[in-house]
């Protein structure tokens, strides 16, 4: 009887593949880009999760290259403590973080706590904002989910998504970002870089940011969650652009699926 090698044959042709990306990411090979009417078509059915997710091996690669380009990533959002942490996320909705940048510094040297916020006012907290985006809408939220740290919780910031998502002004994203790095969380906020670079390169392909999320948690290594927050940012910001992605400086470019360019 003819024995059936069709099943054996593709998980080694499969096992095959896997290798040579691996060995040609270790290689560092360049790419280039095709035409801005490709790559577009490229990123519509990448922003629909239409690519293959990586392998596991082929992921712990990618984070290893991360942390050794970058061992301490860091926000690039300026904060003092958990509380104006939380209020810059909130005011960068919608807004640079340079931006915000701009503003915060000033606001922060007058009310760093949730009491000096309430006592500052939304009239003079509004002002103090107005070259941020949606500042009066920032701006009521602000006070709001000051009042409410102090009627609910001392004047500190919980450690609790539940209780995080229950403050004016505050979705699961920030309260990810909180999570991560006011508390050490092993959370990922998805925003929109990390939504980029998880359909565009096949790392974590998902039509919402909540399917983005969950499958980053299940596939980032344990060593690298605490950080893969900031590398995929940073990534997304600097590198895996939306227009003209950076892809010959890229540290992951071999291993990214994406078709619009070659290694």
């Amino acid at each position: 009887m003819a024995r059936n090698t069709t099943g054996k044959t593709t998980r080694n042709t499969a096992r095959k593949t896997v290798r040579q990306r691996l060995d040609a990411a270790r290689k560092g090979k360049a790419v280039r880009l095709k035409s801005d009417k490709a790559q577009a078509k490229a990123d519509a059915e990448a922003g629909h999760g239409e690519l293959p997710q990586w392998t596991n091996a082929e992921i712990e690669e990618a984070f290893r290259r991360f942390a050794a380009a970058n061992p301490t990533p860091r926000s690039e959002l300026q904060s003092i403590n958990p509380f104006t942490l939380l209020v810059a996320v909130v005011l960068s909705a919608q807004a640079t973080d340079a931006g915000v940048n701009k503003a915060t510094p000033a606001l922060f040297a007058l009310a760093d706590t949730p009491q000096k916020m309430v006592a500052l006012g939304e009239d003079r907290l509004r002002e103090m904002i107005k070259t941020i985006g949606l500042f009066r809408t920032k701006a009521k939220n602000v006070i709001a989910l000051s009042e409410k740290l102090i009627a609910e919780h001392g004047g500190q910031v919980p450690a609790a998504r539940e209780a995080l998502e229950a403050l004016p002004g505050v979705g699961r994203k920030t309260a990810n970002v909180v999570l991560n790095i006011a508390f050490g969380h092993e959370t990922i906020a998805v925003d929109t870089h990390i939504f980029r670079v998880g359909n565009r390169t096949g790392l974590a392909p998902g039509k919402t940011p909540l399917e983005v999320e969950t499958k980053l948690e299940q596939a980032v290594p344990a060593p690298y969650r605490r950080h893969a927050h900031h590398w995929l940012i940073l990534h997304g910001r600097y590198t895996c652009v939306a227009r003209r992605p950076l892809c010959d400086r890229c540290l992951i470019s071999d291993l990214c699926r994406w078709p619009e360019k070659t290694v």
